[in-house]
């Protein structure tokens, strides 16, 4: 007999992100005498929450249509500026808006803190009476035959050596009719469901960016609230790899930046860490930060497959909602109004099984719902916009992007649905590339990663089980290493992983976990698949404010 205590539920949310707390929030509205939970992995909501962010509203004003009056964030800075600039080593060249379809405008939406609409998203959930349990990650899924009926959350007080320390807490299952998984992207028992379900079968490989993010006080004479600004090309086009940087002007004197790095990169020696330390340096962002100072950073990966590479979203008593689907929006750098608003619609199909006597059955209502919704409408207008940069590079892909993107929205595409191959494959030999000399940090606008990944406030109980497993170290050795060069110790936003003893002749792989912001790139990047990625102990990761 099991030791876990179990608790009842009409519908278990896994993930407290907006698409989480869109669910709960709708379920509540739909029928109040509904019970409904919400489980986050973070020490708090919005504890694990990072984004630029530019939100469009959309998806708010249907769940909450008076949010702008009810003390919402998000509410505080409307977007007045929008700049798309092309670097070079020294200049920045704008993009005219003329070249950009209207459907990629920003007019209407808002700039702020993703993390801090979650924590009002998770205030007005409990007042319907949601029930909510940060620092509580699911650490395992719940079957009966082939019927996820849960999730089973994580174990507490196990050392590392896998022992019961004196504090031990055996993890709870919490059945529910249905499940919703929310764990943004390439989460954990999202990664388990889609293997076991062959929920991608219909559907091309997801593929990965990584986002590396600082909040920094600026002067008040630099400051101009609601001025957004992209950038493409420099530093990446020097390494023969594409993303980009952004750089929001938000509430209170603060700017967010960021660098995004596609994943898909085939030079082992590229260093996205550094990449962004570089991208700082540019005159025209270096001028915004000088006087300033950076109070915060972090990290996490985003999914960039766009529509093509939405999986199936329901399988027997549960679906995949928000990031853990995958629903970004690549050139308009946004995901959450998609995500919250997939939310809605797998609440929606959840009450209506329920109330019709239903558990445990295929949301098929919910796949639906969605295809047929302004979420398929938005990302098939710009389904190929990633493949085309990807495959022809910054320049030329921008431009055959934006033509793609033009002719769909007149209802005119010529060029089908793009294939995405998984970023891992992408990572080519090492012996075929140059090592990339990267810059020391002045101290000032850029910086070590040690001491960005303090500025994360990331912590973790030491003296408990990796939660980063290395299948096959031997492999790690002779491939990861061998053959790729350790593509592990630059890829990583939080130098988790090293290599010692390699001009020694005695490489020896050391995992730093404590110092892990949960970005998960490793389990998308390491070009054997030889990481995994999974929840450690309840509370532990990074603790981002206002990010």
């Amino acid at each position: 007999m099991s030791e876990r205590e179990s608790m009842p539920y009409d519908v278990v949310i896994v993930g407290g992100g907006p698409a989480g707390l869109a669910a709960a929030i709708r379920i509540k509205q739909i029928d109040a005498e509904l019970t409904c939970c919400v489980l986050e992995k973070g020490s708090e909501i919005g504890a694990h929450i990072l984004s630029g962010a530019v939100v469009d509203p959309r998806a708010l004003d249907e769940l909450l249509p008076n949010w702008r009056d009810d003390g919402c964030p998000m509410g505080e800075v409307e977007v007045v500026e929008n700049h798309h600039w092309v670097l070079s080593e020294t200049r920045q060249y704008s993009l005219p808006e003329v070249f950009m379809p209207p459907f990629m405008s920003n007019e209407g939406c808002y700039t702020g803190s993703l993390g801090n609409l979650c924590r009002w998203l998770a205030g007005k959930a409990e007042e319907l009476g949601v029930e909510i349990f940060p620092g509580f990650p699911a650490g395992e899924v719940l079957y009966d035959g082939d019927k996820v009926i849960g999730v089973a959350t994580q174990d507490m007080g196990i050392a590392k050596d896998g022992s019961h320390k004196g504090d031990y807490q055996p993890g709870m299952e919490l059945h529910a009719k249905y499940t919703l998984f929310a764990e943004g992207a390439r989460g954990s028992l999202t990664k388990q469901l889609k293997g076991k379900y062959d929920l991608e079968r219909d559907c091309q490989p997801q593929v990965y960016g990584l986002g590396i993010k600082e909040l920094w006080d600026i002067p008040e004479d630099k400051h101009f609230p609601g001025r957004v600004i992209h950038t493409q090309g420099w530093p990446l086009s020097e390494s023969d790899s594409w993303g980009g940087g952004f750089l929001y002007h938000q509430a209170n004197n603060q700017v967010a930046l960021g660098f995004v790095t596609a994943l898909d990169y085939k030079n082992p020696y590229v260093y996205p860490f550094e990449e962004f330390q570089r991208w700082k340096q540019h005159p025209a962002i270096r001028s915004v930060l000088e006087g300033g100072r950076r109070v915060s950073y972090g990290a996490r990966a985003i999914n960039e497959g766009g529509w093509q590479s939405v999986p199936k979203l329901a399988f027997p008593g549960g679906a995949l909602i928000g990031c853990s689907a995958g629903f970004v929006n690549v050139p308009r750098i946004k995901g959450s109004h998609t995500a919250m608003k997939s939310g809605m619609l797998a609440a929606e199909a959840a009450a209506k099984a329920i109330k019709g006597g239903a558990e445990h059955t295929s949301l098929t209502d919910y796949d639906t719902a969605v295809r047929s919704s302004w979420i398929a409408k938005e990302l098939k207008l710009v389904q190929n916009a990633q493949p085309l940069v990807a495959k022809f590079g910054g320049e030329l892909g921008t431009a055959l992007a934006g033509i793609d993107m033009w002719l769909r929205q007149i209802r005119l595409p010529i060029v089908p649905a793009l294939k995405h191959h998984h970023d891992s494959e992408a990572t080519m030999r090492a012996d075929l590339f140059r090592p990339i000399k990267y810059p020391k940090p002045d101290g000032t606008i850029s910086f070590d990663r040690l001491s960005s990944v303090a500025l994360s406030f990331t912590n973790h109980e030491e003296d408990q089980p990796v939660h980063l497993k290395v299948a096959d170290l031997e492999l790690q050795r002779t491939s990861e290493l061998g053959v790729f060069a350790g593509p592990s110790t630059r890829y990583c936003p939080a130098g988790v992983y090293e290599w010692l003893g390699v001009e020694e002749g005695q490489p020896k792989y050391q995992i730093n976990a404590q110092n892990c912001v949960h970005c998960k790139t490793c389990d998308i990047k390491d070009p054997n698949q030889n990481i995994t990625w999974t929840t450690p102990e309840g509370g532990g990761g990074p603790n981002y404010p206002n990010m």
